[in-house]
């Protein structure tokens, strides 16, 4: 079955509109540009019929399609991509941060690799089985989309079935998100203890578990909430088009209901040597689908994707980092030279040759002069023009007489083991001969041969 003329070209009005979201996209595409090229790659696909102006119409009643335009091969191929590239990111972003919440998993360098070629190769699968199977066309707007043939089966049906993989997961680990913190609100405290007595502890090990649970669930949520965000609108997005789409392919499916009901629109436009403006009513009762407002609201919601990225994983360090980097390629280098002086190259010896070293060479540390006898150094000049001489006088060190950082051998200390530094006598009680002498007389032991 041929499809008639692009569906937009029923009503007049919106070709002005769709040219908004063209335009919109090469905004989305500049502010984004910086970021992945899974985000970027999306507007790309509603740029090129900006510079092309495509012929939307093969003949009276068929499009152009992919093989015979290349605008609306290249366009349609870029939006698929992108759609791919967008829902796959998604889910494996879901998936990372389930697997660090709920199962406190530290996914390594495998995760990461895997993640990629998984991620890189689902898209271009995709891509070539929409195009061989299904193809593109023009159907609403300068930009060609899927067509309807088979779409569901290749196309609209893994978006969905990886979109609704990723809303399922995002669901559960909100959820285990929600019971961590309740229980971590209504845990077991232990109550307030006045007496003396040592305080008891009434908690238990799955109180504490449940707040160290609670506290490395906040800090991944404080840490990955601009790519939870990122995620519910990429597949929020992903919903709302696939339903928007199905809905349109069904409205001009070879079906007798859509027979039937486009049966006035079809005798309005024979009536009127196919005048459209004319049968404007007839078309907005009898032709099923959605709506005009709802159509134009995906051309546009489209584009925009650049810039919910950027809006969720931008940083605003980003602009003066750039201003920084273009302000750096057209000012001259500055090495921090004192002030009022001209940079000169050779004053961090940068020369190639001595003989553009003008500089002056470094002063000596010590005094070109004798200071005293015991210096350590001495210099003789003898002229300008007369090599240094440099001689060295040896000093020797006196030791100290009572020098106690001055080490002893071992055998110093065993040849004297009697010696004694001082003499307890001359300092305490005396002995009991000098006692007597002094006329002193102890008293007699109690364990005398009296006592025995």
């Amino acid at each position: 079955m041929s499809v008639p003329i692009p569906s937009g070209e029923l009503v007049p009005s919106a070709g002005r509109l769709t040219q908004v979201a063209n335009w919109l996209a090469v905004a989305a595409f500049l502010a984004n540009a910086m970021l992945l090229v899974s985000y970027a790659v999306l507007p790309l696909g509603f740029i090129i019929p900006l510079a092309s102006n495509p012929q939307q119409c093969y003949n009276e009643i068929t499009p152009n399609d992919m093989f015979s335009e290349m605008s609306c091969a290249w366009s349609g191929a870029v939006v698929l991509f992108g759609a791919w590239t967008s829902v796959t990111w998604s889910f494996f972003r879901t998936l990372s941060l389930h697997l660090q919440i709920c199962w406190n998993l530290v996914l390594g360098q495998r995760f990461f690799l895997g993640s990629l070629a998984v991620g890189w190769a689902i898209p271009p699968m995709g891509i070539t089985i929409g195009l061989v199977l299904t193809g593109v066309s023009y159907r609403f707007g300068t930009i060609c989309h899927i067509n309807h043939d088979h779409s569901i089966a290749d196309f609209w049906g893994p978006i969905l079935s990886i979109s609704g993989a990723s809303m399922l997961v995002h669901l559960i680990t909100l959820l285990y998100c929600m019971q961590v913190y309740i229980r971590s609100v209504f845990e077991e405290k232990p109550p307030t203890n006045t007496s003396s007595a040592f305080p008891s502890y009434t908690g238990s090990v799955t109180t504490l578990t449940y707040r160290a649970t609670f506290k490395r669930v906040k800090h991944v949520i404080k840490m990955q909430w601009r790519g939870i965000a990122v995620v519910l609108v990429v597949m929020t997005y992903a919903i709302f088009f696939t339903l928007v789409f199905i809905s349109l392919d069904r409205s001009v499916e070879k079906t007798p209901e859509n027979i039937d009901r486009a049966h006035p629109w079809l005798v309005c436009i024979v009536l009127t040597n196919g005048n459209v403006k004319k049968c404007l009513p007839e078309s907005q009762m009898s032709l099923g689908g959605p709506s005009e407002g709802l159509v134009l609201t995906v051309l546009l919601l489209l584009p925009c994707c650049g810039f919910w990225s950027v809006l969720l994983l931008g940083r605003v360090s980003m602009i003066p980092g750039w201003v920084q980097f273009f302000r750096n390629k057209f000012q001259p280098k500055q090495e921090f030279p004192p002030r009022g002086i001209t940079p000169n190259k050779d004053y961090a010896m940068l020369s190639s040759s001595s003989r553009y070293n003008n500089t002056k060479s470094p002063d000596p540390l010590l005094s070109m002069s004798r200071q005293s006898d015991l210096s350590m150094t001495t210099f003789k000049v003898s002229g300008a023009k007369e090599s240094v001489d440099c001689t060295r006088d040896e000093i020797k060190y006196p030791n100290p007489v009572l020098s106690f950082s001055r080490p002893r051998p071992p055998s110093a200390q065993r040849a004297e083991p009697n010696v004694r530094d001082w003499d307890p006598q001359s300092t305490f009680a005396p002995g009991a001969a000098a006692a007597r002498t002094r006329g002193y007389h102890p008293s007699e032991s109690r364990c005398s041969d009296r006592n025995v």
